[in-house]
């Protein structure tokens, strides 16, 4: 069994203090994790529009954004100028690869992909996709061969661009086990790692769930066993900073009961990539989460 740990790093604090966190937690551990990271302007602050979006409201008010963001980081891009995360926090990204984990690109704006690129074109998302790429070879003068969809938000010119681009594979849904994506009539050959796990922030504040057990509830969730194991979004602005102590205690939950940790790359170097079946990607509703989500659907031949 395994436990794949993907790391979505949204903003500038995130990268700056969440990731050398989680830096030094992995290696107490010993563990190796894959690093996404945003490269382009921190807006956070502009994701305050979401007010109008259903549950929004309410998980705003559940897991204490404030608290786990930071003021400062809610004014980016309103109040304040939005800092170029990967300008400022270059160095902190080169040292994740230098520490061996895998590294990849989740977005250029995070606030800009997740609230738009579900009805975009085929221009608009290859603008955003090509910042990031360019974005990401400055930081590590390499090309990125994974990516990862800001908020699980995609449309089909995602699947035909990762393909273009060369990706390896990408985690941009939700589902139970590795596939093709299909959507829309567009099928690409670059495999999905889906989250298979509920995060913290969609559990915390739901049905008796606080920072204090809410590991055991991914634990629970985790010993679904499956045959490529499951895979684990974190977020360095949640279990890099005030949810540290969550993460420490998970990972402690996951070695002590057998499980290994790995980045994803050691999943998708496990695959039979002539024998993975193509699925359909649906929009729907994950309990804990505003609004519509890309999920794995049903298989298509």
């Amino acid at each position: 069994m395994t436990i794949a740990l993907k790391v979505d790093v949204d903003t500038l604090r995130g990268t700056l203090e969440g990731v050398p966190r989680l830096l030094q937690l992995f290696d107490e551990f010993q563990v190796r994790a894959t690093f996404l990271f945003s490269l382009g302007p921190d807006h956070t602050g502009r994701a305050l529009w979401r007010v109008f979006r259903p549950g929004f409201l309410a998980k705003v008010r559940r897991t204490s954004v404030a608290h786990h963001y930071g003021l400062k980081t809610l004014l980016y891009g309103t109040l304040l100028p939005g800092p170029d995360i990967a300008r400022r926090g270059g160095a902190v990204m080169r040292a994740c690869a230098a520490a061996g984990h895998e590294v990849g690109v989740h977005v250029y704006d995070h606030i800009k992909w997740q609230d738009q690129v579900a009805n975009r074109d085929a221009h608009w998302t290859e603008r955003e996709l090509r910042l990031a790429c360019d974005a990401f070879e400055r930081v590590f003068s390499a090309v990125p061969k994974v990516h990862g969809a800001a908020g699980w938000q995609i449309n089909p010119n995602v699947l035909a661009l990762e393909q273009r681009f060369g990706f390896d594979y990408a985690s941009d849904t939700r589902g139970t086990c590795p596939y093709y994506p299909i959507l829309n009539g567009v099928r690409s050959t670059c495999p999905q790692l889906p989250t298979t796990l509920p995060t913290l922030d969609e559990l915390i504040g739901c049905d008796g769930i606080t920072e204090a057990n809410v590991q055991d509830h991914v634990f629970a969730a985790s010993r679904d066993r499956r045959p490529h194991g499951h895979v684990y979004t974190l977020h360095a602005e949640l279990e890099g900073q005030r949810l540290l102590p969550v993460m420490r205690a998970l990972l402690k939950q996951w070695l002590d009961s057998g499980p290994r940790i790995v980045p994803l790359r050691s999943v998708y170097e496990t695959l039979d990539l002539e024998r993975l079946p193509t699925h359909q990607v649906d929009w729907r509703q994950v309990p804990g989460r505003s609004g519509l989500l890309a999920v794995q659907g049903v298989v298509v031949s």
